[in-house]
């Protein structure tokens, strides 16, 4: 199986390079949450990336202030949150919780920054458009508010495929899973599952009688509601109407307006599973016309940022494993439904900190550097 490369020539995921400028005219950047797992992840993408920033101010909380990280190749020291650090600003990157970005996003627009914000704190706002560069980079232009909203990183996986199959069928109805690794937690979910791992991993009983794994795991559940070392929870998120958990009505709204369909159904299980990063997505897709396996397996091959992996016979399907690292979202198990020929089955899967979160936002910010550029 030949996996694809990570190298900087593959990661714009087909967005459009900027030129580089003189770097006196080039845009201010500010990342806030730069310390964190997602921030640190764009540092990596700004120091690969073609550049097109200026300074980069580096941003975190006060536990990390001081605190030097490389990017771009050059030592940055950490400095505070605050009014003032927005001042002269361009872009500014978010990646933390909701609350401080609805809280500081509006600071940084009044301060004359652009925000491309990576909480749910904006995505649903009328006036704040969700992007996807390979999907609706013209909604980027159309920001009422001054802020730019990414979308969650399952959706983000999902919609890659969706979009370019939607262009050419029309959808009409999905029905998916998720299959989300730990890391969209947080890098508190990554630790609770390497600490469970431990106290699991050296008595081959466990997970062969009701309980053993609940008594070995002990209260040690993290963020999670129960285990997740030798286990699948079926749940992600707050408690919504119905049952619902907020993940899966947040993939259902996401999906509706990236597509501009507002209408589209939409019905998801989101499941958490013991993989440390790449969530991935079993897809049921019904379209308004006929659709072919074949076809749609061209489609996806020449999308922008899609891999296609789809040899089960030599074994070659798209996984976590093998997505951890690289930018683009896998794809395969292409099949029509055997009881639909409007209907199609697949599977998806991609890096959720990468994509699923730091690329696109470096991706949307390289958009509006463009924008800026040509003022």
């Amino acid at each position: 199986m030949t996996l694809p490369s990570a190298a900087p020539s593959q990661q714009s995921g087909g967005v459009a390079r900027v030129r580089p400028r003189d770097p006196r005219n080039q845009p201010t950047l500010a990342l806030v949450g730069a310390t964190g797992a997602v921030g640190s992840v764009m540092c990596e993408l700004l120091s690969a990336r073609m550049n097109v920033w200026g300074q980069i101010r580096l941003i975190a909380s006060s536990r990390s202030v001081g605190r030097t990280v490389v990017c771009r190749g050059e030592p940055t020291v950490v400095v505070s949150l605050t009014p003032e650090v927005f001042d002269g600003v361009d872009v500014a990157m978010f990646d933390v919780p909701d609350e401080v970005s609805e809280h500081w996003a509006p600071v940084a627009v009044g301060r004359g920054a652009i925000v491309i914000d990576n909480s749910g704190a904006f995505r649903m706002d009328h006036d704040v458009p969700m992007v996807v560069p390979e999907i609706n980079p013209e909604a980027a232009r159309n920001r009422p508010k001054g802020i730019v909203a990414n979308a969650d990183c399952t959706t983000m996986a999902m919609i890659m495929a969706v979009a370019p199959l939607h262009r050419e069928y029309g959808l009409r109805e999905l029905v998916v899973a998720s299959y989300q690794a730990v890391s969209g937690a947080g890098q508190g979910g990554v630790d609770t599952l390497r600490r469970q791992l431990d106290k699991v991993g050296d008595d081959a009983a466990l997970g062969s009688r009701t309980g053993n794994v609940r008594r070995a795991v002990g209260d040690d559940l993290g963020p999670f509601p129960a285990p997740v070392a030798l286990n699948v929870v079926p749940w992600s998120g707050t408690v919504a109407d119905g049952g619902w958990s907020s993940d899966e009505l947040r993939l259902r709204d996401e999906t509706r307006k990236i597509l501009g369909l507002p209408d589209l159904k939409v019905s998801a299980t989101c499941v958490r599973v013991p993989v440390v990063t790449g969530h991935s997505v079993a897809v049921h897709a019904v379209f308004a016309s006929e659709v072919d396996a074949a076809e749609a397996q061209d489609i996806l091959r020449q999308a922008p940022g899609v891999v296609l992996v789809d040899d089960p016979a030599a074994g070659e399907f798209p996984m976590p494993i093998d997505a951890v690292g690289t930018d683009p979202t896998w794809v395969g198990r292409i099949r029509r439904a055997v009881d639909d020929p409007r209907a199609l089955a697949f599977f998806v899967t991609g890096d959720n900190l990468r994509k699923g979160a730091a690329l696109n936002t470096a991706q949307i910010g390289e958009l509006l550097a463009t924008e800026l550029a040509a003022r």
